[in-house]
């Protein structure tokens, strides 16, 4: 028997530190790493120890006799990687944090954000001793994304916070939540307080599709879409036209295919969940039928992963819809899947797209359109997005052979009343930081910020997640992108290149005088045992605080008995 990695990996890699015999791949030093899916068990190699179990966070391993029907080709999915990538007698040994002589004294670092890659680095530095941390939070909640970007029908996936919450808990790690940096406490205060200050901020923007008609009411960012199920209190009071027939998503990453998912699920299914108490009610009364994502690639190159499509097919009263003639590949995208050394991930990528080309559609059903090689040119509307109109693109490769798109002929026009963009997440500059506005991220080499002009770090600033590497990746991705900023962090201060901050007791007056409604970690913790009590009445896991001032109440709330 053989124990088998699903859908809701996270690719945390926590399961790879603790396999006896190095059966679970590819490992955080490894090249693939970097852009895989998902990890994967070799069969062949697995002992059945079942200490990966244990470990892994969000519960995405299971031995194959207990794998449910739905679960059952991740069988073949964990096998398949090693026709690819055979385990070989060889590997480079894990990346370990350097050591800091105990004559250093205590180091200091304040991180901004508390996303997986902000816990993540609070992780590694707390594994040390003679550690202090300061972890910053614009936002009376912490988890960034898993609390706010995860889609609410995922409910493994958010198993990491337990990790994360073992980790803000610690006593060397103080909790400064619903402080601003950069309007409550300055970058320069920051840096004077501390040795270093990492910036594990996210990537908040979204980008755009510079196309007419894209500021029409109706048209929106499926980020934005998507915080507002989720209940982040800045889009708590949006609202979303949900009276037409067909909604239009553009672009086919995960997130589109999570917010696909949420417009035609059944809303009874979504109240045993933690959405929001507001998206609740406005699915409820939701008219959408049909939601079409356009993919300006072909099925070869669809930005979703293969777990976020294989659930997709799995949606019980919904059809996965693609037209036959958009599933053929190209002559060149097709000697790319038919490759010897072709990864198994984009073989079944495209397996799936064509099987679900075969499938015969319920009328009586909803159902989710698959499109390909599709753009949109421009969005109608009189005061309203009414329609968009959509070209067909064709697949060229470019002077070094990359397949790209390239649009042609406006082919028809979709009626709909709500489109989404989901192009990507993009970063926002922080003020006293240089910015890449072409990538969207903070200059940096391995975390280190550096200053363009000179061409030098920074002394002393640093930054992890998607702010330094872009948004790519998965929860866990984090981990490995977190580590390696903490190691530049401690090997800077053990060669003396940080310097000495003041003392601690300022700080702590700095943030009572301009903060006074911030919360500590114990006031989060009543947030949370709020959120918690209130889903056990609804039959929930949660249900969540969408408004500041819930959450600063819930927050001061007397705990005493």
């Amino acid at each position: 028997m053989t124990y088998v990695i699903t859908q809701p990996c996270c690719n945390d890699a926590s399961c790879v530190d603790v396999c006896p015999v190095n059966c679970i791949h590819p490992t955080p030093d490894e090249k693939p790493f970097a852009i895989t899916e998902m990890l994967y068990i070799d069969p062949d190699t697995c002992i059945d120890c079942g200490a990966c179990v244990e470990e892994c966070p969000v519960e995405a391993i299971y031995a194959e006799n207990d794998l449910e029907e739905v679960d059952a080709p991740y069988l073949d999915i964990n096998a398949q990687y090693y026709t690819k990538h055979p385990i070989g007698p060889d590997w480079p040994d894990p990346v370990k944090l350097p050591s800091i002589d105990a004559a250093l004294g205590t180091l200091h670092v304040a991180i901004v954000g508390s996303g997986p890659a902000a816990c993540y680095a609070a992780m590694e530095l707390t594994a040390k001793p003679r550690m202090e941390v300061d972890m910053f939070e614009r936002l009376p909640t912490p988890y960034g994304l898993v609390r706010a970007g995860v889609a609410p029908d995922h409910p493994g996936t958010k198993g990491v916070t337990d990790q994360f919450r073992s980790a803000v808990g610690k006593r060397n790690v103080h909790c400064h939540f619903n402080v601003a940096v950069g309007e409550d406490v300055t970058h320069e205060e920051l840096l004077r307080h501390h040795h270093a200050v990492i910036y594990a901020v996210g990537a908040a923007g979204d980008r755009r599709l510079d196309i007419p008609g894209e500021d029409l009411p109706g048209s929106h960012a499926a980020t934005e879409f998507v915080a507002w199920y989720n209940g982040h209190p800045d889009y708590a009071d949006r609202t979303f036209d949900l009276t037409g027939e067909r909604a239009v998503i553009v672009g086919n990453g995960n997130v589109a295919l999570d917010v696909a998912r949420i417009l035609v699920t059944d809303p009874d299914v979504l109240a045993t969940t933690d959405l929001a108490d507001h998206a609740l009610e406005a699915l409820r009364s939701s008219n959408i039928r049909e939601v079409v994502i356009l993919g300006r690639r072909g099925p070869a190159q669809a930005a979703y992963t293969n777990p976020e499509l294989l659930a997709l097919g799995r949606m019980p009263n919904v059809d996965v819809v693609v037209d036959p003639e958009e599933a053929v590949l190209d002559p060149a995208s097709r000697a790319l899947v038919d490759a010897d050394d072709a990864e198994p991930s984009l073989q079944l990528k495209v397996k799936q797209v064509e099987e679900f080309a075969q499938r015969t559609a319920d009328p009586s059903r909803k159902r989710i359109v698959l499109r390909f090689l599709t753009s949109p040119v421009d969005i109608l509307g009189d005061g309203h997005v009414q329609s968009v109109r959509i070209a067909r693109n064709e697949m060229v490769a470019d002077a070094s052979g990359v397949l790209g798109a390239k649009p042609s002929d406006v082919i028809e026009t979709l009626d709909t009343g709500l489109i989404l963009r989901s192009i990507g997440y993009r970063g926002r500059p922080v003020a006293g930081l240089p910015f890449d506005d072409r990538r969207g991220v903070i200059p940096n080499e391995n975390g280190r910020v550096i200053d363009p002009e000179s061409g030098t770090p920074i002394p002393g600033v640093y930054v992890a997640g998607w702010i330094k590497r872009g948004p790519t990746g998965v929860i866990g991705t984090n981990k490995y992108c977190s580590a390696e900023t903490v190691h530049m962090v401690i090997d800077d201060f053990s060669a003396g290149r940080l310097d000495a901050p003041e003392d601690r007791e300022a700080l702590d007056r700095l943030i009572a005088e301009r903060a006074p409604d911030a919360i500590d970690y114990q006031g989060w913790q009543r947030i949370d045992k709020t959120e918690r009590a209130g889903g056990r009445a609804a039959g929930r896991a949660r249900t969540k605080l969408v408004t500041i001032d819930s959450m600063l109440a819930a927050a001061r709330a007397d705990t005493s008995p």
